[in-house]
């Protein structure tokens, strides 16, 4: 494995690629990750509706969501929330701040992109279906919960998905050299967000996408209610302004400043000519 200090100098000339990156195909890289995410999401939501324990199938569901990022990283593509880091080689004057906020509105357009598309595709392919409509209110339930969160809330438990995501990309991408490293590096972060209920933006544009496309179907809405989700606050509007600005935000503290300032600062800083 890498040393934290190697890691954090192969970042520095990843991040200087990945801004330097065409916009067309940081874009397709961007929509790719979005659906590597929310396939994820997919995954991990069907096998905790599979189980009948709700407190054990949400350790299942978080024990299977890592896949996502899993993919992310060994097929290669652009997520929004591990690009976060790319405040590292801006502070070492690699990049500018023009070429990072560029990498991260294209990116962050396309994960929403690939979402929003596996969504779709998993709502109005009828995957939502399974366990008798059980993970057509699932999704429900769980946009509904999360456009019902306060902003603070939100914008908080933004800040430690991001913490633990950046920290899965930092040991995955640049610390583990095998892919067996790689997977087991990104695991334990990942679990541990998903099983606490923090806030992921871009998990979040597949989640609440696809409990707003499930809400319109109305087999899907009827068994939503009848198992008692209020979901009167669940529109496009509270997806937009409830959750994903203060989680984007959150994602952004969380990552860019708690790990990628700090990370410059202990392993970059000073270190450039030794």
């Amino acid at each position: 494995m890498n040393t934290p200090a190697e890691a954090a100098k192969l970042y520095v000339q990843a991040g200087k690629g990945k801004v330097a990156l065409p916009l067309g195909r940081m874009f397709l890289l961007a929509v790719l990750a979005g659906i590597f995410i929310a396939f994820g999401g997919v995954a991990a939501t069907t096998a905790s509706v599979s189980v009948p324990l709700a407190s054990v199938g949400k350790l299942v569901g978080a024990c299977v969501f890592p896949g996502g990022l899993a993919m992310v990283l060994c097929a290669g593509s652009e997520l929004f929330t591990g690009n976060c880091l790319l405040t590292i080689p801006l502070l070492e004057k690699e990049i500018t701040v023009r070429q990072m906020l560029r990498n991260w509105i294209v990116v962050y357009l396309g994960n929403f992109v690939g979402g929003v598309a596996v969504a779709a595709v998993s709502v109005f392919g009828h995957q939502a279906s399974l366990f008798e409509n059980g993970v057509a209110v699932s999704m429900i339930s769980t946009a509904a919960s999360k456009t019902a969160l306060p902003f603070g809330d939100a914008f908080l438990k933004g800040i430690a998905c991001n913490f633990l995501v950046c920290i899965a990309v930092w040991i995955a991408g640049f610390v583990a050299k095998t892919v067996g490293g790689k997977l087991a590096g990104l695991f334990f972060p990942i679990m541990i967000f998903v099983v606490s209920g923090f806030e992921h933006s871009i998990a979040n544009m597949y989640y609440i996408a696809a409990g707003l496309f499930a809400r319109t179907n109305e087999a899907y809405a009827s068994a939503a209610a009848a198992a008692g989700i209020d979901c009167s606050g669940l529109s496009w509007g509270s997806f937009f302004a409830r959750n994903l600005l203060p989680v984007t935000l959150g994602n952004i503290v969380g990552g860019a400043v708690c790990v990628g300032c700090a990370y410059w600062y202990i392993y970059s800083r000073g270190q450039r000519d030794k």
